[in-house]
């Protein structure tokens, strides 16, 4: 593992995807704070380098798994949205129910109730938002500079200009994501139910704590696998059409 500490956090989990679950356990954000390198992630984390390390070490001794940066970006995308987007659009409205039936019958004795409530349905509208202007807009077009990879037709044109315009957009909304959930986690005391909770309280943290767990590597195949791949694959196409376009002076 030498020199790794200099490596990003998010190259570290785009491939090998079992050690999102080290950098969880140490605090260290992999999806948002992918660009990092493990020395810094582990100075804001308060993480003890020497620990992370030997975790990181732990996993590669048992084995690697399957490395997602590899994967075409069509199969990517393909399982974002049926694994990860489908998650969310069940996940979404499932725990905001539990959420108001929580302030209805609890919420004067747990105030933090209402303010978790409103987080939650704030985020509900801009994950939803988030997801078709993935899936109508984003997608498509990196389906698109896939197809043009595989053959060449026409020039490359894009209704926004360059990807990295939607994708800019796509990360803020992610760290907005990130944000909402940082705020109920903190309200929840780590998504801990309260000792007069009842089971719907238990079982809402537990969905909530599954939300976020799911988010961050969401977040992070998007982040450091996805749209970095796809900046660089429609550089590629635009260096390939201004090739053609030059005439030949031999």
């Amino acid at each position: 593992m030498e020199g790794l500490e200099s490596t990003r956090v998010g190259d570290i989990v785009a491939a090998d995807f079992r050690t999102a679950a080290v950098f969880d356990r140490f605090g260290i954000d992999f999806c948002c704070g992918g660009r990092q390198s493990i020395a810094d992630a582990c100075r804001r984390a308060a993480a003890d380098p020497g620990e992370v390390m030997d975790a990181l070490a732990a996993l590669t001794r048992d084995g690697t798994v399957a490395d997602v940066s590899t994967w075409p970006l069509d199969q990517l995308v393909d399982y974002i949205v049926t694994t990860h987007h489908a998650y969310v659009r069940r996940a979404l409205p499932a725990v905001a129910v539990h959420i108001a039936k929580l302030r209805e019958v609890h919420g004067r004795r747990h105030p933090e109730l209402a303010r978790i409530g409103d987080t939650w349905c704030e985020l509900f509208v801009e994950m939803s938002q988030h997801l078709l202007k993935e899936e109508q807009v984003l997608f498509p077009y990196i389906r698109v500079l896939v197809a043009r990879q595989q053959q060449s037709c026409g020039a490359l044109s894009s209704p926004f200009g360059t990807v990295e315009n939607p994708i800019r957009m796509m990360e803020r909304e992610h760290r907005e994501a990130a944000d909402a959930l940082r705020t109920i986690r903190a309200l929840t005391h780590g998504y801990a139910a309260p000792a007069d909770g009842c089971m719907t309280y238990r079982v809402c943290m537990e969905e909530l704590a599954a939300f976020e767990y799911d988010l961050h590597r969401h977040v992070h195949l998007e982040n450091n696998v996805l749209f970095p791949r796809a900046i660089a694959l429609e550089q590629r196409s635009w260096s390939r059409d201004a090739d053609r376009a030059t005439p030949d002076r031999g």
